[in-house]
C-alpha cells in the first residue's frame, strides 16, 4: 500500500519554532557583581534566618548586583543589599567565595562572577522591602532557605555561612 505524501497542519510552524537559530555570539562580556548571604538570629537564638529575594522569573536568590566603577565588591554588596531589601543596618562579617555563571543576551555571551559575603542584619525590627521588579522578599528559616534557593553554588555558600556563624569564624574581608 503506497504511503500518502501529505503535510500535517502546523508542523512546519512547529519546526520553525523548535529549530529557530539563535543569533551568532559576537561578543563576550564580563560582568563583575557582588552580594551577600544576609542572616539574622531566630527569635529564640537557636538558629538563623536567611533573607532571599524572588526575581522576576520567580527564582529565589540572594541580593546582589553589578559592581560600579570605583566601588569595591564589599561596598557593592552592602549597597545592593540596601537597594534590593531596604536593610541599612548590616555588618559584613567576611567573604564566603565567588560563583560563576554564564548566559546569553541576544548576540552576547555574558560571563558573570559574583563575590558573595556573609552579612549580618543588625536591627531585628528592620523589615525588608522589595523593589518593583521583584516578585517577593522574605526571611526564611535556614533549612527552608536551602530548599527555596534556585542555585546550587549559592546553596553551598549558605552551608559555609551557617558553619561560620555557628563557629564564630569570621575571616578577613576582601
Amino acid at each position: 500500500m503506497p504511503t500518502k505524501n501529505y503535510r500535517e497542519p502546523g508542523l512546519s510552524k512547529l519546526k520553525q519554532v523548535v529549530f529557530r537559530k539563535k543569533p551568532e555570539i559576537k561578543e563576550i562580556v564580563r560582568e563583575p557583581t557582588a552580594g551577600g548571604i544576609v542572616f539574622r538570629p531566630t527569635a529564640d537564638n537557636k538558629d538563623i534566618e536567611i533573607l532571599l529575594i524572588q526575581d522576576s522569573k520567580d527564582r529565589w536568590t540572594i541580593p546582589k548586583g553589578h559592581i560600579e566603577p570605583g566601588e569595591t565588591a564589599k561596598q557593592t554588596a552592602v549597597r545592593e543589599i540596601g537597594e534590593e531589601s531596604g536593610l541599612k543596618e548590616v555588618d559584613v562579617l567576611g567573604w564566603l567565595g565567588k560563583i560563576h555563571f554564564k548566559y546569553r543576551r541576544a548576540d552576547k555571551l555574558v560571563l558573570m562572577t559574583t563575590q558573595v559575603y556573609l552579612v549580618q542584619s543588625l536591627d531585628k525590627n528592620e523589615r525588608p522591602t522589595k523593589e518593583k521588579w521583584m516578585n517577593g522578599i522574605r526571611w526564611f528559616g535556614f533549612n527552608e532557605a536551602l530548599d527555596a534557593i534556585e542555585y546550587a553554588d549559592i546553596e553551598k555558600l549558605m552551608l559555609i555561612a551557617k558553619r561560620r556563624v555557628r563557629n564564630g569564624e569570621f575571616d578577613g574581608q576582601k
